[in-house]
Parts: C-alpha cells; sequence; structure tokens
C-alpha cells in the first residue's frame, strides 16, 4: 500500500477553495472506503459526455499506478467499449452536511470529494477480474464474498470490470459552518450547519430466506450496525 501524498497534476490541481484540497492519500482511501457509489465519466464515441454510477472498489496494492480503482458493469453495456483504453473520470462523494448561511450566497454543503482521472483499462485476466468482483462485493458487505459459492463462467463472461489507476487523483473537504460576510452575522440572522449521515435500517431477508436461508448472517449484521 502507497502512503505517499497526493501530487496534483494540471487535471487534479483544485483551484477553486484551495484552502479544501487534501495531499494526504491515506485521506482519499478513506474516502474512498466510505462511499458506496461511484460516478464514471466519459466522452461517448458520439461526442456527447456520460456519467453513470456504479458499484467499486478499491485495492491500494492493485496494479496500476498509485493503486487501482475497479468500477464494474455488463459487457453488453456501450460505456464499457468506450471506456476501454479512454481517459475517465471517476468521482466519490460524501455528503456531510447542509450548511445555511445568513444570504443566499453563503449557503453551502459539507461534503469529502474524490476525483480520479486516468487511462481506464478492461480486466481481462481471469484471476485479477474475480479478486476485483470480490473486492467490489466486500466493499458493500466485508467479508461477504468469502460465503458466496464460485462465479460461473456465463457470469464472469457477462460481467465486465474496469480498473483505473489511483495515481492522479485529488480530494476537497469542507466541514463546519457557513462563512458568513460580518454585516450579515452583525444583522442576527441564524446561521450554522445541518450534519448528515447514512444510516442503515434492519436486515430485511428475502421472502425465500425466511423459510430455507436460516438467520441473518454475521457479515449482514455487521454492516448494518457499522452504518
Amino acid at each position: 500500500m502507497t502512503t505517499t501524498q497526493l501530487s496534483p497534476t494540471p487535471r487534479t490541481t483544485v483551484t477553486r477553495g484551495r484552502s479544501r484540497a487534501v495531499l494526504d492519500r491515506d485521506a482519499l482511501h478513506a474516502v474512498l472506503a466510505e462511499g458506496l457509489v461511484a460516478h464514471l465519466g466519459l466522452a461517448t464515441p458520439g461526442g456527447h459526455p456520460l456519467v453513470l454510477p456504479s458499484a467499486y472498489a478499491v485495492d491500494p496494492s492493485g496494479p496500476d499506478a498509485g493503486g487501482t480503482l475497479y468500477v464494474h458493469g455488463s459487457v453488453a453495456a456501450g460505456w464499457v467499449r468506450a471506456a476501454a483504453d479512454a481517459t475517465v473520470c471517476v468521482t466519490v462523494t460524501l455528503l456531510d452536511g447542509l450548511v445555511a448561511g445568513r444570504s443566499a450566497f453563503h449557503h453551502s454543503m459539507n461534503y469529502r470529494s474524490a476525483v480520479v482521472i486516468g487511462t481506464a483499462r478492461v480486466v481481462e485476466e481471469a484471476v485479477e477480474k474475480e479478486r476485483a468482483l470480490g473486492l467490489v462485493v466486500d466493499h458493500m458487505i466485508p467479508g461477504r464474498s468469502a460465503t458466496l459459492r464460485a462465479h460461473t463462467r456465463k457470469e464472469l463472461a457477462a460481467t465486465a470490470v474496469i480498473a483505473v489507476p489511483l495515481e492522479e487523483a485529488s480530494l476537497k473537504i469542507r466541514g463546519g459552518g457557513p462563512v458568513d460576510e460580518p454585516d450579515d452575522v452583525e444583522a442576527g440572522a441564524w446561521g450554522g450547519h445541518v450534519p448528515l449521515r447514512l444510516v442503515a435500517g434492519d436486515p430485511v431477508p428475502d421472502a425465500d430466506a425466511v423459510t430455507s436461508g436460516g438467520p441473518v448472517p454475521p457479515d449482514v449484521v455487521a454492516r448494518a450496525r457499522a452504518l
């Protein structure tokens, strides 16, 4: 695992709100570990931009420069073909709060936002592909992949995995209350922020699991409690 700092390139240098830029690569890994949905953006052969949400996983010790971010999809999806050997942008954002300023201009949000830019590759090698898919499952529910049957050939053939290097990335974080003008503060209007967090409910068994699946497995229980 790399613990070096981020080295922003012209494409990943924060130019707006530079004070919120974070260069700690471990902090980047922490945001990617906590997030659950990535958005992958690319230019399609038709010339229009496309941004799609996807499950993902990160291997800090992966084969790509700086580690590897994996995104999965269907081999039949046009975006998978468009992404192969193309420059893509992957973002993961955690929303931490709504910021109520004393003016409309100073309303904002608290967030942790990671941006990864790099040349995507389609994972072809079987061992890496199976490992990547296991990481995607474990990113959602840690330890889950070890409890499941092996992938069938048909499933592996129908599933695509895109790998993006983690080398070129940026991280931006905002926290706390509004940054209001002194005159607005003196005027006496209320300012502050509303914290937000993701909360899991109790696991809901599938209808078949009620009669044949037994109790909720420990990995699912642990994940729900952790959230």
